[in-house]
């Protein structure tokens, strides 16, 4: 668990916390490492990782023979996408780009940034990767937050707007507008989930546990033939989880105000990093947590952040035109639970829940 400090800001625990042994719905008191000894008892091998990466810590779980050369491989992989998307390294690309307008990209970066693009254009605008200078003029990339002035973010919002970025497929350049930025923190861990689970079936692993700083990616099923549980946390309590999900070979992706936020010392006003490209503010859409449950983890990391942006009744409307591709938990703000069918049979929230059809 990674606790960080921006001014006012607190990070909380992470949004999803996945407990390979609980056996049904008591208290969430297991972790990763109490699966190791019963791994042991079936002779099969097991090999943990922590690695610091994407400004988060990471845990790294496979089983199977070569679990030990497939973590080490995990590890390098999501290194190197590091370097690839940080904002905080001049060498990245996505710095590059910031920098000089137009870039030469990489294939991983090029697969990121047209998602990207595809979500911006599917969810009409609400998943923008070029809010860059607004999380900018804001603080939360600099761990320096204040809130603007209105005059402030009136002019930066001027820059917002992915349909201005020019993606060329063959030549795979990209380049942006003069003020424009991208930022891609809200796809790249899902894509790094994504490329951990491409690596854990290139060694032919029986079973690995992928979380990426609350990112957490379930490959295959567990090594006794049961289901991984990922807890959702509470909103209201960062010690608390409000729903236990069981699955297999799915990415399950949770995003809310509570995660990082920041009282602004002049105002008293709180803000979350969940910024509106509409508006330029933290969101307000009447929900609390969304939780996006799919096989991708880089659609599932876009989809949190733009379903919590699009409130209630359009998540909703959202999910029913592309509900083949992923399923959700949404969470408002009085506590009341939807949940989508697909999952409604494997999902247990003790305040109960309601079923979106």
């Amino acid at each position: 668990m990674k606790r960080k400090k921006i001014g006012m800001l607190l990070l909380a625990f992470p949004l999803v916390v996945a407990m390979a042994l609980l056996p049904g719905c008591g208290k969430v008191n297991q972790s990763v490492n109490n699966d190791k000894k019963n791994t042991e008892s079936l002779d099969v091998p097991v090999a943990t990782q922590e690695v610091f990466a994407m400004d988060t810590y990471m845990t790294l779980t496979g089983y199977g023979d070569n679990c030990e050369a497939a973590v080490a491989a995990a590890v390098e992989e999501i290194q190197r996408l590091d370097a690839l998307f940080s904002m905080g390294s001049a060498a990245s690309e996505i710095a590059k780009l910031n920098m000089d307008g137009t870039v030469s990209v990489s294939e991983d970066t090029a697969v990121v940034i047209s998602q990207a693009l595809e979500l911006f254009d599917t969810t009409g605008g609400v998943f923008d990767i070029s809010i860059y200078p607004v999380m900018e003029l804001w603080g939360f990339t600099t761990d320096n937050c204040k809130e603007p002035t209105v005059e402030e973010l009136s002019s930066t919002l001027e820059y917002v707007d992915a349909s201005k970025i020019q993606y060329d497929a063959n030549a795979k350049t990209v380049s942006i507008q003069p003020g424009q930025g991208i930022d891609l923190g809200g796809i790249a861990k899902g894509y790094t989930s994504d490329r951990v689970v491409e690596i854990f079936e290139e060694y032919g692993l029986e079973a690995g546990l992928i979380d990426l700083g609350g990112n957490v990616h379930c490959y295959s099923e567990k090594i006794d033939g049961s289901l991984w549980n990922c807890g959702i946390q509470d909103p209201d309590d960062e010690n608390a989880v409000m729903c236990i999900l069981s699955v297999k070979d799915r990415a399950v992706i949770t995003s809310g105000g509570y995660e990082r936020f920041f009282t602004d010392s002049s105002t008293g006003k709180t803000w979350h990093h969940i910024i509106d490209p509409a508006t330029g503010y933290s969101a307000d859409s009447g929900l609390i947590s969304v939780t996006i449950v799919s096989e991708k983890g880089m659609l599932a990391d876009g989809l949190s952040t733009s379903l919590y942006i699009m409130g209630l009744d359009q998540a909703i409307e959202y999910w029913r035109q592309y509900k083949d591709s992923f399923d959700v938990i949404l969470v408002t703000e009085d506590r009341n639970i939807y949940v989508s069918e697909g999952i409604s049979g494997s999902i247990y929230c003790e305040e109960g829940f309601t079923v979106i059809k």
